[in-house]
């Protein structure tokens, strides 16, 4: 077998797992505006589809781990090669992780309908939700394109996920001491809100493992962390002050 034939071969394979990455990247991105959709329209039809779409993501999962289990023994990659492999690997767990989140978020909006329980404080989700889905958006165009300022600028948004969890949980605490009917809606929507939290961090260790497969080195400088939910309080004086 010629040596062009083999390097064609292994091109091949390296572009069956960055279209593997991108067609679950895209239906990640499918199940969290379902989701929020769902939970927006209060529409327990989406939300049951969400739930059956979780299924397909896993599959690709699966059959991106195959793929890469096998370029390793097959073509023994190394340096930048071997980087692309092991990223498309890490970053499919994440992918992987964020459609779980958008199924227990469907999940959660099945128990809130059927309930008919508070649902104040949506616009926030909802804003939260589409900020997510431009920054899982932009992972999947920096990690096709190898855009590593695009992947540092994704690092940078987190922030404003962060900054609308604290919000909305101070917003949520306030309508529970108001009112102790509200408490198991409110706590549904600050468990959603608190899944899109996390699936920004997943993007933004996507963006992280973007940043290493591009230049063989991790970002120097840390990731800040602007979460400040649990060490927040509030008071009887923080109602009378609204």
């Amino acid at each position: 077998m010629s040596k062009s034939h083999i390097v064609s071969s292994f091109n091949t394979d390296l572009k069956h797992l960055r279209n593997l990455v991108l067609n679950m990247g895209a239906l990640v991105e499918q199940q969290v505006l379902q989701a929020t959709t769902a939970l927006k329209e209060e529409d327990r039809s989406i939300a049951k589809r969400v739930l059956g779409g979780d299924q397909e993501i896993n599959a690709l999962e699966a059959e991106l781990n195959d793929a890469a289990l096998k370029v390793l023994a097959l073509r023994q990659p190394v340096a930048k090669d071997l980087r692309n492999v092991m990223m498309s690997l890490k970053i499919g767990g994440h992918l992987e992780r964020i459609g779980d989140y958008a199924k227990n978020m469907a999940r959660r909006t099945n128990t809130i309908t059927k309930a008919d329980a508070f649902t104040g404080s949506i616009g926030t989700i909802v804003h939260m939700s589409e900020l997510v889905q431009s920054m899982v958006s932009n992972a999947l165009k920096a990690y096709n394109m190898r855009d590593i300022e695009l992947a540092e600028y994704i690092r940078a948004q987190d922030e404003n996920v962060d900054q609308m969890l604290n919000t909305l949980f101070r917003e949520l605490l306030t309508y529970m001491m108001e009112d102790p009917r509200n408490i198991s809606g409110c706590m549904h929507l600050l468990f959603i809100a608190k899944n899109f939290e996390r699936m920004g961090d997943h993007v933004v260790e996507i963006a992280q493992e973007i940043i290493f497969l591009v230049t063989g080195n991790w970002p120097l400088e840390k990731r800040a962390k602007y979460d400040k939910t649990s060490k927040m309080i509030v008071t009887p004086n923080d109602l009378e002050n609204n």
